[in-house]
């Protein structure tokens, strides 16, 4: 029963952080991306002609670039991208998780600058304030080759509690056209998808089918690595916790052969009566079968309780004791998530159950084999 609710309980809280974490950095990170080889002029069209794939559901513009950020003395890299506000919020969740300003204040010709809230803290820089942006770009000037400079104004910031919080920064398009000298172009389209896992084959298929050449990219490029790990992590926690399952199975194994010891005489007189070693072995599968259904039923039932619930009992211990277990300054989420799959408690209960009907097959055919002149010799 405790393997069993364990296992459904870890797994659910797992599940909760691979969405949590899914939904906050692929909601931030396009699925997928096309471009084209020095840059892409007609995007509202190459735009109109990709949104009428039925798997894309948003497709915005952007810039991107490399750079250092500025700000009394701290400096900072940050990816700097260039996006149409108008746009953006089909494609991305920045736009709900502006802590300060908002992300229509970026005005192209206004040069302001949207800054993720750690990146933020750590330049020392508050909405008003003036930053500078370093290019990797040399340029030639009275004194010589300096770099690329261009100063911009915080007009918002955003937290969404991943670690785009401390590198991400947002300008507007046409000011990162002028900054990067595209002219009237842009570095290609951000798509967003139905189904982000089909983003490689849906990104490929459309970047074929553009007349041109355009390249296609997808999250898996970028950070598909993550959210591998997560799978394989959760896989393994899940095959250490299913130990616990068959330790208990184990138990099941020594107590019905402690019961079998004891119950020789009675079964030797079952045998002298009429009983085959087929009813004898059946008597104890079954028994041993019925402990690991009442285990796996009560198992199944709390762990299923557990894992809608495990959400308000932390929030409330941290509440009675003062304490917080997930730091927001440390973790992306402040709170521990939960995420209940019929699938996982399916695939427990089941495993629970195969385990329990393993354990009683050696104890059985111990007693299936109890010879009944042997067992009565002394009684």
């Amino acid at each position: 029963m405790l393997g069993v609710a364990v296992l459904i309980t870890v797994l659910s809280v797992m599940n909760g952080f691979d969405q949590e974490l899914r939904s906050r950095i692929l909601g931030m990170v396009p699925h997928a991306t096309i471009t084209e080889q020095g840059g892409m002029r007609d995007w509202e069209m190459i735009a109109e002609q990709v949104n009428q794939h039925e798997d894309v559901i948003g497709v915005a513009p952007f810039i991107n670039a490399e750079g250092m950020l500025t700000h009394q003395g701290n400096v900072k890299g940050a990816l700097i991208t260039g996006i149409d506000p108008q746009y953006e919020t089909d494609v991305s969740i920045v736009g709900n998780h502006i802590k300060e300003g908002s992300l229509e204040d970026l005005e192209g010709g206004r040069f302001g600058i949207v800054l993720g809230e750690l990146l933020a803290r750590q330049l020392g820089a508050i909405i008003g304030d003036k930053v500078t942006l370093v290019l990797p770009e040399a340029s030639l000037s009275p004194a010589g080759v300096m770099p690329r400079l261009k100063r911009f104004t915080v007009v918002g910031i955003f937290k969404v509690g991943a670690d785009l919080d401390a590198s991400a920064a947002y300008i507007h398009i046409n000011d990162g056209a002028r900054l990067f000298r595209l002219g009237d172009a842009v570095h290609g389209v951000r798509l967003k998808l139905n189904d982000l896992f089909e983003a490689p084959y849906v990104a490929w298929r459309l970047a074929s089918d553009l007349p041109g050449r355009f390249y296609a990219s997808s999250w898996v490029r970028s950070h598909g690595n993550l959210f591998q790990a997560i799978q394989m992590e959760k896989k393994m926690i899940g095959l250490l916790l299913l130990m616990i399952v068959a330790v208990a199975a184990f138990n099941i194994v020594s107590t019905l052969i402690i019961m079998v010891t004891e119950k020789q005489s009675d079964i030797a007189i079952l045998r002298t009566m009429g009983a085959s070693p087929a009813t004898i072995m059946g008597i104890f599968v079954v028994q041993g079968f019925l402990i690991g259904l009442v285990g796996t039923l009560l198992g199944t039932t709390l762990g299923v309780i557990l894992a809608l619930t495990v959400t308000d009992i932390v929030s409330g211990i941290e509440s009675l004791f003062n304490v917080q277990f997930l730091n927001e300054n440390v973790y992306f989420i402040s709170y521990l998530p939960s995420q209940l799959r019929w699938e996982d408690v399916g695939f427990i209960s089941v495993a629970a159950l195969v385990l329990s009907l393993l354990a009683t097959l050696y104890p059985a055919y111990r007693a299936s084999k109890i010879q009944p002149a042997e067992a009565l010799r002394y009684d």
